[in-house]
């Protein structure tokens, strides 16, 4: 979980675009961050597993 201060940082306007910081919106983890659910790799996979996220299912080989 990130701090209150960081994710508040991060959700300020930047000087220059190159700055951006995408965090998960649920625990404020910046890294393994996928834009397309605004999620990072732990809550997507906690949501997808529990069916939260429509059309995602668990791969199976």
């Amino acid at each position: 979980m990130a701090k209150t201060s960081v994710k508040a940082r991060a959700a300020k306007t930047p000087k220059f675009s190159t700055r951006i910081v995408r965090r998960c919106f649920r625990c404020g983890r910046k890294n393994a961050y996928m834009r397309d659910f605004a999620l990072c790799r732990i809550c997507f996979r906690e949501a997808a597993n529990e069916g939260k996220l429509p059309g995602i299912k668990k791969s199976s080989w």
